[in-house]
């Protein structure tokens, strides 16, 4: 048995396992067999690993300390693919974004500093930099604290995860495709109306009516509708190749599946979400739902939901064409989701007529919940 050492981690509402890119081997060929084993791959019920079935639960991090001025770590994100011998790393996760500057301080790679320090990071799966701001206390992260964020039990420290200059991570533009609503002939189907974003991570959005859907429904619901989840992915699929992404549908479903993320929506709505919670219609400004690697997420992944509150705050996207403008001096989205309602501050500025997104921030929390060693066959 071969063997490295790992931080098992949660970020926001997903969580996977973290590494120093120095305990990995150089020869980067060989860290999908390792973060394969890691997770319990190619079996979808993941019995020989550490993974949880679904995408969120899949992630893997690889962390450094940076040579670049202004930036004290550089991370990588690793996207497991449930029940495929694959690891995606064209995307980031936000979620796991949150944990990554926690994860610098109790490492050491990041000296605490109390009552908080900030954690300039960059993303090496979109070159995007983004900060963190962590708590501290006693000369570590303080994980204790009295934030509560959707779909996640208990409170914890709060996070400050703010997404720099996010517009273009894969694309280079905002809008990939040039428009800020697009018209998709989806075969099979017809033609869609739908917003294309790039912020953080590559989306395509819809609304949930255009697909015969509520948009309140819950993942397991939507995961056993063989008709929906196909129609999501020619969706997904069709995106994909007008972004650069794939030749066609079979391609962006094999080579690409994590790479843009689909999600439908609709105005708000009251519906009861995964614990059984009502959640009102009067919290939030929009209800939303996203497919991530063909299965429904249980909550919001952080990246999807900078897409959707920038889209909210664009004049003729498919959401504010739907759910209308924001209130006179708003600065806030509220997405709801399976697990409750997350909150994003979208920072939307036009400059000689260009559209200019100087950052999209988010609440989260983070915590540590093992470290040791992995134990990899040879």
């Amino acid at each position: 048995m071969r063997k490295y050492k790992t931080v098992f981690m949660r970020g926001g509402t997903s969580k996977g396992c973290m590494f120093h890119r120095e305990d990995l081997p150089e020869d980067r060929s060989l860290w999908d067999s390792i973060f394969l084993q890691a997770m319990g791959d190619p079996d979808p019920k993941q019995i020989d690993g550490m993974g949880g079935t679904v995408s969120s639960n899949n992630k893997i991090v690889i962390v450094w300390k940076s040579d670049e001025p202004n930036v004290d770590v550089e991370y990588l994100v690793g996207q497991v693919i449930v029940g495929k011998s694959q690891v995606d790393y064209k995307s980031n996760c936000g979620n796991m974004t949150a944990a990554v500057g926690p994860y610098a301080v109790e490492e050491g790679m990041v000296e605490a500093a109390e009552p908080a320090v900030t954690v300039r990071m960059l993303n090496r799966n979109t070159d995007k930099y983004i900060n963190v701001v962590v708590p501290c206390e006693n000369g570590t992260f303080a994980q204790d604290g009295d934030c509560r964020i959707a779909g996640v039990d208990g409170t914890a420290a709060e996070l400050k995860v703010n997404f720099l200059n996010p517009a273009g991570a894969k694309t280079g533009k905002l809008l990939p495709t040039g428009n800020v609503l697009d018209v998709l002939d989806i075969p099979g189907f017809g033609k869609i109306e739908a917003t294309i974003l790039d912020v953080s991570n590559p989306m395509v959005l819809v609304r949930a009516e255009d697909i015969g859907m509520t948009g309140t429904e819950l993942p397991e619901e939507i995961n056993q509708n063989g008709r929906v989840c196909g129609l999501l992915e020619k969706i997904r699929g069709t995106a994909a190749c007008l972004m650069g992404f794939a030749k066609d549908l079979e391609d962006a479903a094999a080579n690409s599946p994590a790479v843009p993320k689909v999600g439908f929506f609709t105005k708000p709505v009251s519906f009861t979400d995964i614990a059984g919670q009502t959640v009102e219609k009067g919290d939030m400004d929009l209800c939303a739902r996203v497919i991530s690697v063909f299965k429904c997420h249980k909550a919001c992944p952080l990246t999807s939901a900078s897409s959707i509150s920038v889209a909210a705050f664009l004049e003729g996207s498919v959401i504010r064409n739907t759910i209308g403008a924001p209130a006179e001096g708003r600065e806030t989205v509220r997405i709801g989701h399976p697990s409750g309602v997350m909150t994003m501050y979208p920072y939307i500025e036009k400059e000689n007529g260009e559209l200019r997104l100087p950052s999209v921030a988010v609440q989260r929390t983070a915590r540590r919940i093992m470290e040791g060693t992995l134990y990899i066959r040879n």
